[in-house]
């Protein structure tokens, strides 16, 4: 770990066309309610989810969350020991999981969705072929080790047995708008192709609920906590990881009607060792513009970052993507220079937290 508190902010200006990528439960695009006007909104829930998902399909390590850990676990045993019948197989995880203190109900599922990674279900497996008794502190050391990366950022709460929980080394915001939205919606109809030619009238009606947005996007690390769930090595891997799916994701609410997937405008990563920043605050009085609303955003968003150098100290590194005469940081041309950069800062001041042992 490092002798201080480090922590990786990372803030994007981002607009989105017409879209509705996160609906509340009438189906309509989420807002909130900030400085006194109406907010495009987008959960951090749904922006972790589409992180995980570019996860997976980067082969970034990343574990599944599942009502169903039963089922997966029984899977490994039989293909670590072919001898194994199912019924056996499931006698064998039901005595796992009531070692480890997680109730299974009469499907063999858990209670709530459970985020477990690849390795711990390798090693659970192992470990239950091994040993014909079960220990609970050697299970609980396999369900608290070899995380995956989303696993390692964004925790897990086992209500059934607190022991297991894992704390996040990340936080995510909601995504708000830079200035005041105004919701719309898209009336359509359908014909039907068979429909003789002269017949008037659609075979459907409907409407979508939509906006547009430049969002106002921010995230942190707390380095030491991601050292501590990983190990300094994967840790600094890890958030680089992280930041380049956090830039390029984009939760997939409706993205076949609007085709919305757009890249940042805007990116400024942060390193501290006093407190992690978010600054949102730049936005609480909405920009207002009949010009687009990106530049006077980027502004106002490095304006606030000056500002709250009256309150904490320099970060260690700043880094800027997006505006080639940025005053707040270094420049970089690219994602690649500012994901090489963050690496080798991190790289300076991470130590694993056994080095000192």
């Amino acid at each position: 770990m490092t002798e201080k508190n480090l922590y990786v902010d990372v803030n994007v200006l981002q607009t989105v066309p017409s879209s509705n990528i996160n609906r509340d439960d009438t189906g309509a695009p989420k807002t909130a309610l900030y400085g006194g006007v109406t907010r495009a909104r987008v959960s951090s829930q749904s922006w972790k989810k589409a992180v995980r998902d570019i996860f997976k399909a980067d082969n970034v390590s990343a574990g599944t969350r599942t009502k169903k850990a039963a089922d997966l676990l029984a899977e490994q045993l039989k293909k670590l020991d072919a001898s194994l019948d199912d019924e056996t197989a499931m006698g064998k995880v039901g005595e796992i999981f009531k070692a480890a203190g997680i109730k299974l109900d009469k499907n063999n599922e858990t209670g709530a969705l459970l985020l477990i990674s690849r390795g711990q279900i390798n090693k659970l497996a192992q470990y239950a072929l091994d040993n014909e008794e079960l220990d609970k502190k050697e299970i609980k050391k396999v369900l608290k080790g070899d995380q995956s990366l989303d696993l390692a950022l964004f925790g897990r709460m086992v209500a059934d047995n607190p022991e297991l929980n894992v704390d996040a080394s990340a936080q995510v915001a909601h995504a708000v708008s830079t200035h005041e939205v105004v919701p719309e919606y898209d009336y359509f109809t359908a014909l039907d192709d068979e429909q003789p030619k002269d017949t008037a009238g659609a075979a459907m009606l409907g409407s979508i609920d939509f906006n547009s947005a430049t969002l106002y996007r921010y995230a942190n690390v707390n380095m030491n906590e991601l050292v501590h769930n990983l190990n300094a090595t994967d840790a600094i891997h890890g958030v680089t990881d992280f930041i380049k799916d956090f830039l390029i994701s984009m939760p997939t609410g409706k993205q076949n009607t609007f085709a919305n997937k757009t890249l940042p405008s805007y990116v400024l990563v942060t390193l501290r060792t006093d407190t992690p920043v978010n600054l949102v605050s730049a936005f609480e009085e909405p920009v207002t513009s009949n010009h687009g609303y990106v530049k006077k955003s980027i502004d106002k968003l490095e304006a606030e970052y000056s500002r709250t150098n009256e309150y904490v100290d320099q970060p260690i590194t700043a880094l800027v993507l997006g505006k080639a005469d940025s005053q707040v940081g270094e420049s970089v041309a690219n994602l690649s220079e500012l994901l090489e950069k963050v690496t080798a800062a991190l790289s300076e001041v991470v130590q694993d937290e056994n080095t000192n042992d």
